[in-house]
């Protein structure tokens, strides 16, 4: 096979008997697909249209979804083409493209997180501040630096990878995650690797920890309504930090070859990793969050009533 860049297809292996189930795959993963846009397509136009939803950490919600959206699309329709193909082979440059996305995305939930983190410290410990410190010109700077660093740190980060000569062209996997790296001649030293895990997930991850123990040892101390008020607003958001970071886990153990399991076991867990995440985060949030939840309960009672 011809190893130059825009020759090279990778054999996407993490299927499990595909020719005999191909029709309950596609049928499977159009629902998940169809069900993950409309679930984050509608908490994020409930924020757009209701203007008391127009708040930092509604928006940082919002950003947060959007990055569902974009992920599960960089995903699902390759899978659903997959499914009723007779071979499940992507182009290399396509999987390579495919890696800097996710990884992105996974690498601006971070951020994300960590905006929405200082947000609800801001407004829980320093309440008379707020409006000072959360100006809209801040909550712009925070979207930005979310969306387009991670970005920009993972495609420097992986740029090393792009030339360098591939001794397999299969990957255990039914899309291109870290499996890709199991591929090449010459493993990397990881330096770069490392940088970018410091910078994109523990960093934040550290931030994160700190802001939410700040925040429970001031309300701790305060009165009943802002604990109150502490447990509403942060309790959510941890739910989704604490599964994101397992999910991301997850998808970083399952793809190496030390990891020994069936492949139908690499199967449901990578289905977890794809599925779980951006269906469950836009649940939480609109059940947990109350706002968003009395919009939600006023367009399904809207829609009864029509």
């Amino acid at each position: 096979m011809d190893i130059e860049l825009n020759m090279t297809f990778i054999t996407l292996g993490g299927y499990v008997e595909v020719e005999k189930y191909r029709y309950l795959y596609f049928l499977i993963m159009l629902t998940f697909y169809i069900l993950i846009i409309c679930c984050n397509s509608v908490i994020v136009f409930l924020i757009l249209i209701h203007q008391n939803l127009h708040e930092p950490m509604y928006i940082f919600i919002a950003a947060l979804l959007i990055n569902s959206v974009l992920f599960s699309t960089t995903v699902y329709p390759k899978i659903l083409v997959d499914s009723l193909s007779e071979s499940q082979i992507i182009s290399y440059p396509a999987c390579f493209f495919q890696v800097v996305i996710l990884y992105s995305v996974a690498a601006s939930d971070f951020l994300l997180l960590a905006a929405m983190s200082y947000d609800r410290y801001v407004s829980i410990c320093k309440p008379l501040q707020y409006p000072t410190i959360m100006r809209k010109t801040t909550v712009k700077v925070l979207l930005c630096l979310a969306w387009f660093l991670p970005a920009i740190q993972v495609a420097a980060g992986l740029t090393q990878y792009a030339r360098k000569k591939l001794c397999s062209f299969s990957i255990m996997g039914f899309y291109c995650n870290s499996s890709l790296l199991t591929i090449y001649c010459v493993k990397s030293k990881g330096v770069s690797g490392f940088i970018l895990l410091v910078i994109t997930v523990i960093i934040p991850s550290l931030f994160i920890l700190f802001t939410y123990t700040r925040i429970f040892m001031i309300s701790y101390q305060s009165s009943r309504d802002v604990r109150r008020k502490a447990a509403q607003t942060c309790l959510p958001h941890l739910i989704v930090l604490i599964s994101f970071a397992c999910f991301c886990a997850f998808d970083a153990i399952i793809p190496q070859p030390e990891f020994n399991v069936s492949k139908t076991g690499r199967l449901i867990m990578t289905l977890q990793v794809i599925v779980y995440t951006p269906l469950f985060n836009p649940i939480i949030y609109g059940l947990k969050m109350k706002e968003i939840y009395k919009h939600l309960k006023r367009l399904c009672c809207h829609g009864k009533l029509n």
